[in-house]
């Protein structure tokens, strides 16, 4: 097998040495008789000569030309290694060298094609902006510690309210007539006038006469000087309601429903000094402010408010006075009281990078029907814990609150006549906690408190159902009550879209003579939210939830108003309740919007005060128009 493979190799480097000098003769053998020449290598130069002649006329004449084509073109035609001999030469007759000669190369050119296509001879050079350095001449700090930012010019803002008046109405199920109007002179740095009025009127159909009204109007103006600052407003109220109220277990035989109404005139005008930002500013300010309020009965207050102060700035201390005068009547068909106080505030104020410090005293000095001198605490200190995020801050205050009849009815409509009229005392309220920020556009505050009041007032039912009367009181507990608890407070901006808020409040009663904080609840939870879907959509909903509360029936006020003896005190439990709502604005362009609201989804009897429901599920829905 071996042997076989070497023959194979053999012939197979016999066949690649022959075949391609065979090849060129055969190609050769077709234009012409081709003669075998041997010559002397010529040097590169040399123009190569024949060197015989070869026999026939024809094939000699073939044999120069291409002898002479051959010298012309300077080629170097041998091959093979032969030397200097030739055919006769040295090597003894033998082939050396082949010379072979081929025909001129003539290149054929196509037919030109033209293109049809101008050339463009305008001269683009693209343009490079030249480049500049700035190096900063600034040293290196070593120092990573988050540093104060400096004040910056606000940018210029788009007008989202491009018109100056708006106007909103609406109609819903509970025989609602919803109306409000906003009206103002447009946008001015220096002068703002403008003025309101609303509207909201609805009736339930759970109990007779479960009907409300609310109308208000007002107006109002701003002049920002050069030095000083006035305001100015003036408005007007009336409020109505009736006497609905009763027990659906056990309805009485007659029932005096008779309606409420509530007015209230007030004004109030200001002045204060515009804040500069220099060194040891003086700043001050002056504000008089009052009300004339009546109910439909005997019920009249007046009150009179002058107020300012005066603040000294020395470098980081700010040292002032604030002061107030507050004159009051209260009159109803049985008294007519003289209810006035007078409050000093000297304070002295200094704060830092990281801290801030409140120190002062509250002077109050009560007269009139009662006369009573008291010196509080006005003291408030915060430290930064975590820089620009979290602050710790600590709070004792105390202060004489004094008894309105404004105020008492503004938060129960449904109190009746002759109000017992005292002022109650925060004697040190005490209050620590954390604010700050959490994560970008996440704030909060965390308060606990705990405060000791002297004479606190609650309303309590005062209910004859044998005469009719379905009306609550006021009482007052005899001493001094603590509360303690916590207040949570969350707000999440998640982008100017999104926003989100919420508000926890617990609070625990230790009464001094009552047995409960008639009417107060534990606990309550507010919360809400805002969402832009798009320019043109807006959803917003709010969350209202209210613990446990309790009231009196029969209680000492009863008795002492109808005579009952022995006396009889019995407790009754108003029960929690959840209040959902919503609404939705869609604005057709920009003056034109639609929106709807809907109140108590879940349809939960909510009984603020006892016997006296708020109103069920109910929507409304309207238009509103900017011009």
């Amino acid at each position: 097998m071996k042997l076989k493979y070497t023959y194979t190799l053999f012939t197979l480097i016999m066949v690649l040495y022959f075949v391609p000098a065979d090849a060129q003769k055969s190609t050769k053998s077709k234009k012409a008789t081709t003669t075998k020449i041997t010559a002397k290598k010529a040097p590169a130069k040399s123009t190569a000569k024949p060197a015989a002649k070869s026999t026939g006329t024809k094939k000699a004449t073939d044999t120069k030309s291409l002898g002479d084509q051959a010298a012309k073109s300077a080629a170097d035609t041998t091959k093979g290694g032969g030397g200097a001999g030739g055919a006769n030469g040295a090597n003894g007759g033998s082939l050396s060298e082949e010379i072979v000669i081929t025909s001129a190369y003539k290149p054929l050119l196509a037919d030109a094609v033209k293109i049809r296509r101008n050339p463009d001879l305008e001269d683009k050079i693209p343009y490079k902006a030249p480049l500049t350095y700035t190096p900063l001449d600034k040293r290196l700090e070593q120092n990573s510690e988050i540093k104060q930012l400096d004040a910056m010019k606000m940018p210029a803002q788009l007008d989202t309210l491009p018109y100056n008046n708006i106007v909103r109405g609406a109609v819903g199920n509970l025989k609602t007539t919803f109306f409000e109007g906003y009206f103002g002179n447009g946008r001015d740095q220096a002068l703002q006038v403008g003025g309101y009025v609303k509207h909201l009127m609805q009736g339930g159909t759970t109990y007779y006469k479960q009907d409300t009204r609310n109308d208000q109007i007002g107006v109002f103006g701003k002049n920002i000087g050069d030095e000083n600052t006035l305001t100015g407003r003036i408005d007007y109220s009336n409020s109505s309601n009736n006497f609905f109220g009763y027990d659906k277990d056990h309805p009485p035989v007659k029932l005096d429903v008779a309606g409420q109404t509530f007015s209230t005139l007030g004004a109030e005008g200001e002045i204060a000094k515009n804040y500069k930002d220099v060194e040891n500013d003086f700043t001050y300010a002056l504000k008089l402010k009052g009300y004339i309020f009546s109910d439909k009965f005997d019920a009249r207050e007046s009150n009179l408010v002058l107020s300012g102060f005066l603040n000294e700035t020395i470098n980081q201390f700010y040292a002032g006075l604030s002061a107030s005068l507050d004159l009051s009547t209260q009159k109803d068909s049985l008294y007519n009281y003289n209810n006035s106080i007078v409050r000093l505030n000297p304070y002295i104020k200094f704060q830092g990078t990281a801290y801030k410090v409140d120190a002062g005293v509250n002077i109050v000095d009560e007269f009139g029907f009662a006369s009573r001198f008291s010196i509080f605490p006005a003291a408030k200190a915060e430290l930064q814990v975590i820089p620009k995020y979290v602050r710790i801050f600590v709070e004792a205050k105390g202060d004489v609150n004094k008894s309105s009849l404004k105020d008492f009815y503004g938060l129960n409509p449904f109190l009746g006549q002759n109000l017992d009229i005292k002022n109650s005392v925060d004697k040190l309220d005490l209050s620590a906690g954390l604010k700050g920020t959490l994560a970008p556009g996440l704030g909060f505050k965390a308060t606990f408190f705990r405060n000791t009041v002297k004479n606190m007032p609650l309303f309590v039912s005062n209910f004859n159902f044998a005469a009719g009367q379905n009306r609550f009181g006021v009482i007052y507990d005899n001493g001094t009550a603590t509360i303690s608890g916590f207040n949570g407070e969350l707000d999440f901006k998640a982008s100017s879209d999104v926003s989100v808020f919420g508000r926890a409040e617990f609070k625990n009663y230790s009464m001094a003579s009552e047995v409960q904080a008639w009417n107060l609840p534990k606990f309550k939870l507010t919360a809400g939210t805002s969402i832009n879907i798009n320019d043109k959509v807006k959803v917003t909903g709010s969350l209202l939830f209210r613990g446990i509360a309790y009231d009196q029936t029969n209680n000492a006020l009863y008795n002492k108003t109808f005579g009952v003896n022995p006396p009889t005190t019995a407790i009754s439990q108003i029960s929690q309740f959840a209040d959902l709502s919503g609404g939705v604005e869609y604005s057709i362009n920009k003056q034109i919007s639609i929106f709807g609201k809907v109140n108590n989804i879940l349809n939960s009897t909510n009984q603020t005060w006892l016997y006296y429901p708020d109103y069920g599920f109910n929507i409304f829905g309207g238009a509103s128009f900017s011009f």
